[in-house]
């Protein structure tokens, strides 16, 4: 007998229960001079905030080294719950979730050797996680970075943070255009 494959099920928002934890987004370690703040919001195809979503963030060290610090994560000692990280380590990982109003931020370094930071969105009502990048504009040349090369510049800039000050950025996740604005990027890997 051949066994079907089961269907997909939405994704979420389960994961808001167990999965996000102290300091989920502080990828860097506490008080280097060289963090920068990634912060933005994700929409629905209506331009309504998700206020549910989780996002997951990858990338390599300011050095190009891909290995971040393991073990970064705390436990309890009684309850043997996480209570966050230890503040000391670059881990080159982050999960945060989204807020009432859809917000989210990441406190990381600069990537080195890439100059995106790797996103993964997870949200009510899509059948499967989305994947997307977060470049940072003064490490990207867009004409020599192969996938923003081929790319048109409306949907390119779906891509690129926004400076706001120093050492501070805006990404907003858009899942579907909305009208107004362009659905942000996503990447299809097999």
């Amino acid at each position: 007998m051949t066994q079907q494959p089961t269907a997909s099920q939405t994704v979420g928002p389960f994961y808001g229960y167990a999965l996000p934890f102290a300091g989920g987004g502080d990828i860097a370690p506490a008080g280097h001079p060289g963090t920068v703040t990634v912060h933005g919001r994700v929409f629905d195809g209506a331009g309504r905030p998700v206020p549910d979503a989780m996002l997951e963030f990858w990338q390599p060290a300011a050095d190009g080294s891909r290995a971040g610090a393991p073990g970064s994560l705390r436990r309890d000692q009684v309850t043997g719950a996480v209570i966050g990280r230890h503040g000391l380590d670059f881990t080159g990982f982050g999960r945060v979730s989204t807020d009432a109003d859809g917000h989210y931020a990441i406190r990381t370094l600069p990537p080195g050797g890439a100059p995106y930071i790797s996103v993964c969105v997870f949200a009510r009502g899509l059948l499967h996680h989305l994947f997307t990048r977060v470049y940072l504009p003064e490490l990207t040349d867009p004409a020599a970075e192969p996938l923003l090369s081929a790319l048109p510049a409306h949907r390119r800039a779906t891509l690129i943070a926004v400076p706001e000050r120093e050492k501070v950025y805006g990404f907003d996740i858009r899942l579907q255009h909305d009208g107004a604005h362009e659905e942000t990027v996503f990447l299809a890997f097999d």
